[in-house]
């Protein structure tokens, strides 16, 4: 003990001496070095320490660390879904770079590598070689077979940014919240709600950095920040969170606020981003109805449910609508895609995308996954209403609420219908003018002018709620079901999912795989996708379903980019054993890592061939 006391005595006394004899310019470059790697970029996932471990199991060590470091950075590129109904990707990618040239902006040109995995997919070689070819565009059109409406608009990042940091007076700052700063390196501006804390005597029109303040582990377990909006910053090692948000710069904007305004204000952009770390094109605005931002690997999964023309499909969970639409327009508009979610407003929303795709195929119903199916023997009472154009078996809950909040009585406002709908529901009552109003309905009235829309008015009329379908009434069903979500970038904390909480969410899926598999008719197909990393969720569920349905089997995907499935299982430390992928079955699923030089988000999809159900 006393050797080792003096070891670090002599260590002590060496680091003080060196640090006598540093010369000032010495000194200074020192300081100068501590600052760069201070602002900078080079954040650090942290994650529960028992799903750090499962993780390291399936993965392994360097892999995972891979793969954590790719979750902290957004795709260096944006992937465009063309509205072929509408336009062509020719004509879209001249009208991007018209767009392009008339702002000025500029895209550093990165990759998209797609030779990674050749050797295990079936890409042509020669159609992976021209796409490299095409590198030195910073737009180009998708290579693969059958994803020609697909286009690329690159980006750029890391860059290195110099906040004109001087010793003792650090620069004007602004610290942000974690999920204002993923939208930021996604290519948003700063908005109000965002902002933490900023320094003091911030005017509008300075230049501040922006940093992020990132959940920390508390005594007690958990995790929080343990910041209070508003809160002053220096700069110095004083300040809260200083030592924290090393390394969490994101870039540097001009303020359109004075630090007042900004904790004043309820809504707005707050810092005008101009020089970022990642720089991704914003597409707000742009093109609307010709194109669609969205994932390359969600692309890929509404093409492995290969819809056809004619046919009556399911999308369970569709919120936000983009798989949705992708499938109708695969369908060219013709068929039935029967689009469902839980959430009123998300319903609403996926109409709206698709009234402004033009697509007129897509029906939509606010109905919770879990309950699906409806048992043919079930009753109705003198509320429902069938209302499907196919008498397929639909029940549908018409809902008579009071009136809205413009006077117009509530109806269901469903697909391509609304605009005709609502137009009906005003000349009627215009023809009703002298109607009398209840003191009741007023008083409704005034609340909502008061308060604004409620839940079921806030974006314009109710959807139809559905009761169910029946077993076997689809030809095809995708399921892209809620999940943890640990596959979407960038991502700066992950430390909120425990091992308990990522069983749950793969106990959740089953009892929603276990509703859609009872909806595909024999003969038909069931896609199967997640936006996770996790094994428990991806190929855990694939191994239930074909242990559970024997009519099941996995069914080749095309187009196929994606890496191959786990192989193995999982022993947890309480004795729970996972079962995933066996041989031969790895390469019949897609798994996306966004490690990979795909550069893609984390998602997993797999294709189930439905086969006869008579021994069920």
């Amino acid at each position: 003990m006393k050797k080792k006391g003096r070891n670090l005595l002599a260590a002590f006394r060496q680091t003080f001496l060196t640090l006598q004899n540093m010369t000032p310019q010495a000194e200074a470059e020192a300081e100068l070095n501590a600052a760069s790697a201070r602002y900078s970029y080079n954040p650090i996932l942290r994650w529960n320490p028992q799903v750090e471990d499962y993780f390291i199991k399936a993965y392994g060590s360097l892999h995972f660390a891979q793969i954590s470091k790719a979750l902290t950075r957004p795709s260096c590129y944006s992937c465009i879904r063309v509205n072929t109904l509408k336009s062509t990707s020719d004509a879209v990618i001249e009208k991007l770079q018209e767009i392009m040239r008339k702002s000025g902006s500029q895209n550093d040109v990165v990759g998209i590598n797609l030779k990674e995995n050749k050797a295990s997919n079936d890409i042509d070689l020669d159609m992976v070689e021209k796409q490299s070819s095409l590198q030195n565009e910073s737009i180009t059109k998708c290579q693969i077979p059958g994803l020609e409406y697909v286009v690329f608009v690159k980006g750029s990042g890391p860059h290195e940014i110099d906040y004109d940091y001087l010793p003792d007076k650090p620069p004007k700052e602004v610290l942000v919240s974690r999920k204002c700063a993923e939208a930021v390196l996604r290519g948003a501006q700063v908005y109000v709600p965002g902002i933490m804390a900023c320094s003091s005597h911030v005017e509008e029109g300075d230049v501040v950095a922006v940093s992020v303040a990132v959940e920390q582990p508390f005594p007690d377990g958990g995790w929080g920040l343990g910041i209070t909006r508003g809160t002053v910053l220096q700069g110095l090692p004083t300040d809260p969170y200083h030592f924290e948000r090393n390394g969490l710069y994101i870039g540097q904007g001009t303020t359109m606020l004075s630090r007042a305004g900004i904790f004043r204000a309820s809504q707005g952009i707050a810092v005008d981003m101009n020089n970022r770390v990642f720089k991704l094109p914003s597409f707000y605005d742009v093109l609307e109805g010709e194109i669609f931002l969205q994932n390359l690997p969600s692309i890929i999964a509404a093409h492995a449910l290969d819809p056809q023309k004619g046919e009556r499909i399911l999308d369970m969970c569709a919120a936000p609508g983009g798989k949705t639409t992708a499938i109708a327009i695969l369908m060219k508009d013709e068929g039935e895609v029967i689009a469902a979610d839980r959430s009123h407003n998300k319903v609403i929303d996926i109409q709206k995308l698709a009234a402004e795709l033009g697509l007129t195929c897509i029906t939509t119903y606010k109905l919770d996954a879990l309950k699906a199916v409806r048992k043919r023997n079930g009753s109705s009472d003198m509320t429902t209403l069938c209302c499907n154009k196919d008498n397929n078996d639909v029940v549908n809950q018409r809902s008579d609420s009071g009136p809205l909040g413009n006077g117009v009585s509530s109806t269901t406002i469903v697909g391509s219908n609304a605009d005709t709908t609502f137009k009906e529901n005003v000349s009627n009552e215009k023809a009703n003018e002298r109607t009398y109003t209840s003191k009741a309905d007023i008083r409704k009235n005034t609340r909502r002018m008061r308060n604004g829309p409620g839940r079921n008015q806030s974006l314009g009329g109710r959807v139809e709620n559905s009761k169910g379908f029946l077993p076997n009434s689809f030809d095809r069903v995708l399921l892209d079901a809620p999940c943890s979500a640990l596959g979407l970038r960038p991502r700066l904390f992950a430390g909120e999912e425990t091992i308990e909480s990522l069983r749950n969410h793969g106990k959740y899926q089953r009892r929603m795989f276990d509703q859609a598999v009872q909806l595909v008719r024999p003969g038909g197909v069931l896609v199967y996708s997640t936006c996770t990393i996790n094994p428990g969720e991806n190929e855990a569920l694939v191994r239930y379903a074909l242990d559970t349905y024997k009519f099941l089997s996995l069914a080749p995907q095309h187009p196929r980019i994606g890496g191959a499935g786990l192989v193995g299982r999982c022993e947890f430390p309480d004795g729970y054993v996972e079962e995933w992928l066996r041989p031969g079955e790895e390469e019949l699923v897609q798994r996306f890592d966004p490690s990979s030089q795909l550069d893609t988000i984390g998602f997993f999809i797999a294709k189930f061939a439905v086969g006869p159900k008579d021994n069920i």
